[in-house]
């Protein structure tokens, strides 16, 4: 029997878990493996430092962009490095909001503050900006480029969405978090119809984190290979491994499949069946 839930913020610390202990996924930290600086047990503990940051954003206190900050800065205090900014920048609306038409609600408020908060959370971060990005976070002057364009969070985003698979959540609607939590509730319960979301998400585009991290190129391979999987061509411990061995982190896809995990658990999927 699935243990009841009785708030959002319960809920996706529950995504945030069941993402990192689902295995074998590809090229990520799991229970069967760790990063050299990142372990398990690092993303667990963000799961629960998050916690205060999740429930101000239940509570619809305070400003997005302050919360995500909130939620950056508490989950900073390992030396795991960064573990759920992606994460966070989808799940602070949504629970925000409640589900995904409260989300679009939440980010059309937005204003310059909410993109001020989440430039000083970017700065607590190890994720890099991308090459042709003209507003650089480790920049003082872009806070102030910030205010005189007059930027809300949402226009950040859409500035950002070209190169940004999670920024492009926010401003086409959450259409890859709302297909991978429909995929994990038609697939099954449990870790495998984590795993399987997760390759069929990776099978659909370029995750942008393995762009900017090795390319355009490795990132379409991994699409190829990952749509292998699904065809049964290829084992799904040998893509794990391939992954692992080259360093290629698919972190964008992870972090938009604990989205989808958090509006799975509210639409009545199980995850211990």
């Amino acid at each position: 029997m699935t243990c009841h839930m009785t708030t959002r913020a319960e809920r996706a610390q529950l995504a945030m878990m069941l993402e990192v202990c689902a295995f074998p996924k590809p090229g990520n930290v799991d229970r069967c493996h760790d990063f050299e600086t990142t372990r398990l047990e690092h993303f667990l503990a963000s799961a629960i430092y998050a916690r205060p940051a999740l429930e101000e954003a239940e509570r619809g206190e305070g400003r997005i962009g302050e919360i995500i900050r909130h939620a950056v800065s508490a989950t900073s205090c390992h030396g795991g490095g960064n573990t759920h900014f992606g994460a966070f920048i989808l799940l602070i609306p949504l629970v925000y909001g409640g589900d995904i038409a409260g989300a679009l609600r939440a980010v059309e408020r937005t204003d310059v503050s909410d993109a001020v908060a989440f430039y000083r959370a970017f700065g607590m971060t190890n994720v890099r900006m991308h090459a042709d990005d003209d507003l650089d976070v480790n920049d003082p002057t872009s806070l102030q480029v910030l205010r005189d364009r007059d930027m809300t969070l949402l226009d950040v985003m859409q500035h950002s969405a070209r190169n940004d698979m999670i920024a492009r959540e926010w401003v086409t609607g959450f259409p890859l978090t709302r297909r991978g939590a429909d995929l994990l509730k038609t697939s099954g319960t449990g870790r495998e119809s984590i795993v399987q979301a997760f390759c069929a998400l990776l099978a659909s585009e370029p995750d942008t984190f393995i762009i900017k991290e090795h390319g355009t190129d490795v990132a379409q391979r991994i699409v190829r290979r990952a749509r292998e999987v699904l065809d049964g061509k290829i084992a799904i411990e040998k893509f794990d491994a391939e992954c692992i061995e080259q360093g290629i982190n698919p972190g964008s896809i992870a972090d938009i499949i604990i989205a989808a995990l958090y509006i799975a658990l509210g639409e009545g999927w199980e995850w211990d069946s």
